[in-house]
C-alpha cells in the first residue's frame, strides 16, 4: 500500500537566495532550492555520482553543476545533462503558497 504524500513547508520565498541556490535542512534532509526563472524547484542537495553538495555548484537558469566533477542537472527533472553524471538526483514536486515553498513528501 502506498503512503500518502503531504505538502511539508520548507523555506519561505522572501528567504531563498534569488536567481541561485538556497541550502535548506528539513528533518535529516539536506535540499537544494533552486529559484529559476520558470519557478522554485527542490532536489537532494548531495550529489548522486561524487556525494559533492550541490549548494556549493555553478547554477545557471535550470542547470546545476556538481563542484566535485562538474557533471550537470537539470533542476526542473532532475535528468543529467552533461557528464560524468548518467543517474537522474532526487527532485521534489515543489510550489509555493502563500509566501512558502513547499515540497511534496
Amino acid at each position: 500500500m502506498a503512503r500518502e504524500k503531504f505538502w511539508t513547508d520548507v523555506i519561505a520565498v522572501d528567504q531563498l537566495e534569488t536567481g541561485w541556490v538556497t541550502p535548506v535542512t528539513l528533518g535529516a534532509r539536506k535540499l537544494a532550492v533552486y529559484d529559476t526563472p520558470s519557478g522554485v524547484y527542490t532536489s537532494i542537495a548531495l550529489c548522486n555520482h561524487g556525494g559533492a553538495d550541490m549548494c556549493d555548484g555553478y547554477f545557471d537558469g535550470h542547470v546545476i553543476e556538481c563542484p566535485l566533477h562538474q557533471g550537470a542537472f537539470d533542476v526542473r527533472d532532475g535528468k543529467p545533462v552533461s557528464p560524468p553524471a548518467t543517474r537522474p538526483m532526487i527532485t521534489f514536486e515543489t510550489r509555493t503558497k502563500e509566501g512558502t515553498v513547499q515540497i511534496k513528501i
